[in-house]
C-alpha cells in the first residue's frame, strides 16, 4: 500500500462526476505488480488481489463487486478510507510490529543474539528486561500491564520462548521475536498457504466440529469455521474417524450397536493459537485453573472431541451435549480422566481410557485465564 502511495498509483480519481479519494484502477494496479515482479502473470496478480479482497483489506470503491475484475475499476485499500476492521488480533500484531520497530532503532537496545544450550537465537530479550523498557518507555503503566502484554504477544506468535518452553514472565527467562518484521516478503507469499495438508501428515490436525441440522438419531458435525478447503470425514460423538488418506484412527471406538453417521465437512484446524508444553501448564504462576467436570454419556456418548498430545485438549463441545452442560469448554486441557493423569498421553489412549471406563466420567481439566 505505501508502495502504491509513493508511487502515484494511489490518488484521488474523478469518475462520473465524483471524486474518490484515495484509489487505484485494477487493470493499472494488475500492470504494476508484473514489472515490479511481484507476480509473473496476469492470472497470479488477479489471484493476489482478490486474496486482499477476502481478507477485507481491500474493497471496491462502491463495493458493487465482491470479486477482483482486472478492468478500469476503482478499487481501495480499507486502511485508506477507515473501514478495515480491526480485531484483537489485528492490533496486538500492529503493536507488536511498532514495539519491534522501536527496539531495532535505539541504540544498546534490548534484542541481541544470545546463546542458550549450545543454541544461538536472534533477537533476544529477557523477560524482566521487556518489562523494564515497557514501564520505561511508557508502553504500559505498570509491570502487570507489561506482563499482559508480553502474554498476548507470545499467544499471538509474534513472541516466543526460545525453546517454547514458558509463557512470558517477569524473569530471567530468555524470549525472542519469533517473527522478523523487517524480513521483505513477497505478495505471492499469499498463495502458499498450506490450508489443504492431510490429517496423516501431523498427528495433531484436530478438528472443529458442530452439529449440522441435528434430527433425531443424526450426530453429523460440521466445521465452526468456514473455509474454502473443506475436509470430508466421518465423524460422531461416540464412533470411529476415518483419515483423509483412507486410514482408520480410533476417535471414539465404535459401539457395537451404533449405525454408521452420515458423512460430515471438518476443518483440520486446530483451535489452539499455539502449542502449549506440559511444563508450561505446570509451571509456577502459570495463569490456567483446574476444574473437576462430572459427565454423564447419554445414548451416542459424551458430546466432546479430544486432540493433540502431552497435553491433549478439548478440540470441540456438542453444544447440545453432555459435556456442554456439564461446563466442559473448547481450548480446555485434559489433566485427568476417571482420577488417571493423562497430561503424558496422546489423545487415541485418552479416548479409549474414555471409552473403557463408565458411563459416569470425571474429568479434570486445566482452563487459561481470561
Amino acid at each position: 500500500r505505501l508502495r502504491l502511495h509513493d508511487g502515484k498509483l494511489i490518488k484521488d480519481r474523478r469518475y462520473h462526476l465524483r471524486t474518490y479519494p484515495n484509489c487505484f484502477v485494477a487493470k493499472e494496479l494488475t500492470d504494476w505488480l508484473i514489472d515490479h515482479k511481484e507476480a509473473p502473470d496476469r492470472e497470479t496478480g488477479i489471484r493476489l488481489m482478490q486474496k486482499l479482497m477476502d481478507h477485507y483489506i481491500i474493497h471496491h470503491v462502491c463495493d458493487e463487486h465482491s470479486d477482483y475484475k482486472d478492468a478500469k475499476l476503482l478499487y481501495r485499500f480499507r486502511k485508506d478510507d477507515g473501514t478495515f476492521p480491526l480485531s484483537k488480533d489485528v492490533k496486538v500484531f500492529m503493536r507488536g510490529q511498532s514495539l519491534y520497530e522501536k527496539l531495532v532503532s535505539v541504540e544498546e537496545s534490548i534484542l541481541k543474539v544470545r546463546e542458550e544450550n549450545s543454541v544461538k537465537y536472534q533477537r533476544t530479550f529477557l523477560g524482566c528486561e521487556m518489562v523494564d523498557w515497557l514501564v520505561q518507555e511508557g508502553e504500559v503503566e505498570n509491570r502487570q500491564e507489561a506482563v499482559e502484554l508480553g502474554r498476548a504477544l507470545l499467544e499471538h506468535g509474534i513472541i516466543q520462548h526460545v525453546s517454547n518452553r514458558h509463557h512470558f514472565f517477569d524473569s530471567d527467562i530468555l524470549y525472542h521475536f519469533w517473527i522478523n518484521f523487517r524480513r521483505r516478503r513477497r505478495l505471492t507469499e499469499l498463495l502458499n498457504e498450506n490450508s489443504s495438508r492431510a490429517l496423516s501428515e501431523s498427528p495433531d490436525s484436530p478438528f472443529c466440529l458442530r452439529k449440522l441440522n441435528p434430527e433425531p438419531g443424526n450426530t453429523s458435525f460440521l466445521s465452526v469455521q468456514t473455509n474454502k478447503e473443506i475436509k470430508i470425514v466421518s465423524a460422531v460423538r461416540r464412533s470411529s474417524i476415518t483419515s483423509l488418506s483412507g486410514n482408520s484412527n480410533p476417535y471414539f471406538s465404535a459401539a457395537p450397536m451404533l449405525v454408521f453417521p452420515p458423512v460430515a465437512e471438518c476443518n483440520p484446524k486446530s483451535v489452539l493459537k499455539r502449542p502449549v508444553t506440559n511444563e508450561e501448564l505446570l509451571s509456577p504462576g502459570a495463569p490456567y485453573v483446574k476444574k473437576t467436570l462430572t459427565i454423564v454419556g447419554d445414548a451416542v456418548g459424551w458430546g466432546f472431541v479430544v486432540r493433540g498430545g502431552r497435553p491433549c485438549h478439548i478440540q470441540a463441545v456438542d453444544p447440545g451435549g453432555p459435556a456442554a452442560a456439564a461446563g466442559m469448554k473448547v481450548c480446555q486441557f485434559v489433566f485427568s480422566v476417571n482420577g488417571v493423569c493423562v497430561l503424558h498421553l496422546d489423545y487415541q489412549t485418552i479416548s479409549s481410557l474414555i471409552m473403557t471406563g463408565p458411563r459416569t466420567l470425571v474429568m479434570e481439566v486445566m482452563e487459561a485465564i481470561e
